[in-house]
């Protein structure tokens, strides 16, 4: 009980000092572009209804989802293949070095080209950002294998699916998940960047109309909520690994521990 209540008080407490320095230095602000933190955690529950949760928030979270998904399946598949094949991966490093060199927010106008302005658009943009660090974590955890272990396996006779599920995969498991870390804050940056051009709804949209508008105040609550969002979907992501790499972080606690 003690430890849980330890790791949530590390994970807050930095959120709290920083909302604690804004809330004092806002304070005394009558510049019309700088509100007291006071008075936008007053509107915050004026603008965020039900309604505008389900109308923006949800469809953003939603997009997010289906290109984070996408990258990820798609960053791990080639991935693999990649970083299993010692030609495939001289062939397809030059070709990965430059297209990975290209900022996705240029990538807009083009994709939206070929997919249009609705949700196939954002969902591509957003995935055509987030594969990046999936692929190239994943290349470097496959190439990591223990070449003893690889041995091993072949002598076994453990080939095809079963080797790549429990050998490669699992031995590459913590470097992807180093990538799918990386690439949820490039999901979330995307996310906002995406649904300025050409959308109708969502956070990054309702921020913009906010801006054009001149309401600040509902402007900086757009801005506070997307903060949470990102806390919010952080924590989970660190639930999920936790649980899928326990094994790992067991191994790495005893290692520390027998030393």
């Amino acid at each position: 009980m003690r430890r849980p209540l330890l790791r949530l008080g590390h994970t807050v407490a930095l959120p709290a000092l920083l909302l604690a320095v804004w809330w004092l230095a806002s304070d005394d602000s009558t510049d019309v572009y700088w509100p007291p933190l006071r008075t936008i955690l007053k509107t915050f529950p004026e603008v965020w209804t039900g309604d505008r949760l389900r109308a923006d928030v949800l469809p953003s979270v939603l997009r997010l989802t289906g290109g984070y998904a996408l990258a990820a399946v798609a960053g791990i598949a080639l991935g693999t293949v990649i970083g299993s094949h010692r030609r495939v991966r001289a062939v397809c490093e030059p070709v990965l070095e430059f297209l990975r060199a290209v900022p996705p927010p240029v990538l807009v106008p083009v994709i939206m080209l070929f997919a249009g302005i609705g949700d196939t658009m954002k969902i591509l943009v957003i995935a055509a950002g987030c594969v990046w660090p999936v692929l190239l974590n994943t290349v470097e955890g496959v190439r990591a294998v223990d070449p003893v272990m690889a041995e091993t396996a072949r002598s076994y006779g453990i080939t095809g699916v079963a080797r790549l599920r429990y050998l490669v995969l699992r031995s590459a498991s913590p470097q992807i998940f180093a990538g799918l870390r990386q690439a949820l804050s490039v999901g979330i940056i995307l996310m906002v960047i995406s649904e300025m051009f050409a959308a109708s709804n969502g956070l990054g949209f309702t921020v913009v109309q906010f801006q054009r508008g001149f309401a600040i105040p509902d402007m900086w609550t757009g801005i506070l909520l997307l903060g949470l969002l990102g806390f919010l979907l952080s924590v989970l992501f660190q639930l999920l690994e936790r649980r899928v790499l326990g094994w790992y972080h067991g191994l790495r606690a005893s290692t520390r521990r027998s030393r």
